[in-house]
């Protein structure tokens, strides 16, 4: 139940200069019991690794409030960062699976906690730990050097024999385009890489499903490009 109120007083406006009639409200609601928010409990069980102490690698287990928080294990992790430990490392950018930095071994799966879903219907707890058989740096986060000078080894840009006319272009047609469906979208998170065995063998001279597929991209690109210019 809601009352109001009014008040009516007359204020001073100057000497001579009458009197200005101001009104003001007030009200008071009856209070209520303020209901508790729902409460959907999920565990999640974080590798822990900090190089500058002697503990051993650790699994730790964080309990946080699902109806609190987005929908994505990025979501949960920030939280568990903001509000539980704010000592827990992991990489993120974008929270939008553009950027890749997010990678990471999700209950057994390589993938993006911004993309991976929270499995709230499951009383079982999540089990995050780093993209396998990478060098940690600390907690989530690997070490992504060799990764990335594989990638650099493959050259991924276009190579032309002779320089381009100044000011003319080469332009690709919507079929050619098309051609580079299923390559160019890659991210270089190192998901796929860091999920072959092959690569878990030989890192130092196996380049990898990653780097092998922008060598496959650009080689496709030299070739069509060799044929618009003929």
């Amino acid at each position: 139940m809601s009352t109001v109120s009014r008040v009516f007083r007359r204020l001073p406006s100057g000497e001579g200069a009458g009197s200005v009639l101001a009104r003001a409200f007030s009200s008071s609601t009856a209070s209520s019991a303020v209901e508790p928010k729902a409460s959907k409990p999920k565990t999640f069980s974080i590798y822990r690794w900090n190089p500058d102490h002697t503990e051993k690698p650790r699994l730790e287990n964080y309990t946080i409030n699902t109806k609190e928080c987005g929908p994505m294990v990025l979501d949960a992790l920030i939280k568990i960062k903001s509000e539980t430990d704010p000592s827990l490392t992991f990489r993120r950018s974008c929270r939008e699976g553009i950027c890749g930095s997010c990678a990471m071994n999700i209950n057994g799966c390589n993938g993006l906690a911004c993309l991976t879903k929270i499995e709230v219907a499951s009383d079982s707890a999540t089990t995050i730990t780093p993209l396998p058989h990478m060098f940690v740096v600390k907690d989530l986060v690997v070490d992504m050097t060799n990764f990335y000078n594989q990638y650099k080894s493959i050259e991924p840009w276009l190579k032309r024999k002779t320089p381009p006319q100044d000011g003319k272009e080469i332009l690709q047609s919507k079929k050619d385009r098309a051609k580079l469906d299923g390559m160019y979208e890659c991210i270089l998170c190192a998901c796929c890489s860091t999920s072959c065995p092959s690569y878990w063998w030989n890192p130092e001279k196996y380049l990898g499903p990653a780097a092998l597929l922008h060598a496959n991209r650009w080689k496709v690109t030299a070739v069509m490009s060799i044929r618009r210019r003929g």
